[in-house]
């Protein structure tokens, strides 16, 4: 079970909540810049006519009401909360006696712009910035229109302020976009590997043991009048290796549905079970001379199973294609790699066959391990399959 590690205690306060304290730490600058603070001879900004009075006080309440109420509009209605905010805005402007809307005013309509633009669609972001610098433009307008003092230059580096805001939005925004898309991607490559991976055990799992079953069964009713006791070998031949299947089948379902995939199917078989293989396909009729070169040792896992697959791959098709009763296998332990043949001489296609899962498999098998696999008839007759997987730990 999955546990979702909390958030950082700064994601947990929603939006609403960072536009109010913007607001407030707008509003508590407000006053601190229009009193004498200790070491200065005199407040930094003058205060307006009636700014301490009822009146511009309740100018500054009223609009603090307003930022609140944008607050709660914030997450689920974000343009009529910025609405509010920039009449806020507006409205606390009244009793400060400026030319212009104070960045300290402004400061929660940017962090409402940047909200908007991270958590919002895009053309709902443009609406929002291109609606704050109306205001802004639309409040100068109207004291140049009535003569009053503006504060134009100040005004620019407010709209500006805006526009960064948004931008910062509008790009956290885009990277999430961007990682939803990774990860989405990363996804769907994982289900596409995962099905691949599934596809080439069963294949590997069922197709020789079905190729010997068709050989045995094939022998057993051509016999079983004339040589009963040879059928009744067979037929139990038929059932060893039918129940081996059954049984493998069961455990990888089994993985499969305890949802173990980055786990390998129950001790897969490697170069070791060679033997075994060797002794089934002889059952079936097809002898395979194995020959072994250079020094035999351990291998990386990866490399062992696959090599193991890959042969019993080509033996499968040998034992349902060449039409032939013999194979040779060859396993050439190198310094830097491990090449494999599996050479027959039958009367087999004389071209590399296509539509099935098998070659399509062994050469994906190669790939992940960075070797190369070449799979195709030969010049004097029968069909040969070869494949190198490197051993270096950069292919590893």
């Amino acid at each position: 079970m999955h546990v979702t590690p909390p958030l950082p205690p700064l994601k947990r306060i929603p939006p609403g909540a960072w536009t109010v304290i913007a607001w407030w730490a707008g509003l508590v600058f407000t006053f601190l810049i229009r009193i004498r603070l200790p070491g200065e001879s005199g407040p930094a900004k003058l205060a307006g006519p009636f700014f301490f009075q009822w009146d511009g006080l309740a100018y500054l309440a009223v609009a603090t009401v307003l930022a609140h109420g944008a607050g709660v509009l914030q997450r689920r209605r974000p343009l009529p909360a910025l609405g509010l905010l920039l009449a806020a805005a507006v409205l606390a402007c009244v009793p400060l006696g400026v030319g212009e809307i104070p960045l300290a005013q402004f400061l929660a309509v940017d962090a409402a712009l940047y909200f908007i633009a991270a958590e919002h669609a895009r053309r709902t972001g443009i609406i929002a910035l291109l609606g704050a610098l109306t205001v802004l433009a639309g409040y100068l307008t109207t004291r140049l229109l009535l003569g009053w003092p503006t504060g134009t230059s100040a005004e620019l580096a407010v709209a500006m302020t805006a526009v960064i805001a948004w931008l910062v939005g509008h790009s956290i925004r885009q990277a999430r976009e961007h990682a939803d898309t990774l990860v989405a991607t990363a996804t769907a490559q994982a289900v596409a590997d995962e099905r691949l991976r599934i596809s080439r055990e069963l294949h590997d799992t069922v197709a020789h043991s079905i190729g010997v079953i068709a050989l045995q069964a094939g022998a057993a009713r051509r016999i079983i009048d004339t040589q009963p006791g040879r059928a009744g070998q067979a037929l139990g031949d038929i059932e060893t290796v039918g129940q081996e299947t059954l049984s493998g089948l069961r455990r990888m379902l089994g993985v499969m549905r305890h949802g173990e995939q980055s786990q390998p199917f129950d001790s897969p078989p490697g170069l070791s079970d060679l033997d075994k293989l060797v002794a089934t396909t002889a059952d079936a009729g097809v002898h395979v001379e194995v020959r072994r070169l250079g020094e035999r040792r351990p291998l990386p896992a990866e490399i062992d199973v696959s090599a193991y697959r890959i042969i019993q791959e080509a033996i499968t098709n040998v034992v349902r294609h060449a039409g032939t009763s013999r194979c040779r296998v060859s396993i050439d332990y190198r310094d830097d790699e491990l090449a494999v043949e599996v050479l027959d001489e039958g009367r087999g296609p004389r071209h590399t066959p296509e539509g099935g899962y098998g070659l399509v498999g062994m050469r994906e098998r190669v790939n992940l391990l960075r070797g190369g696999f070449s799979a195709g008839p030969c010049a004097e007759g029968g069909f040969r399959v070869t494949a190198r997987l490197p051993l270096t730990a950069e292919a590893r």
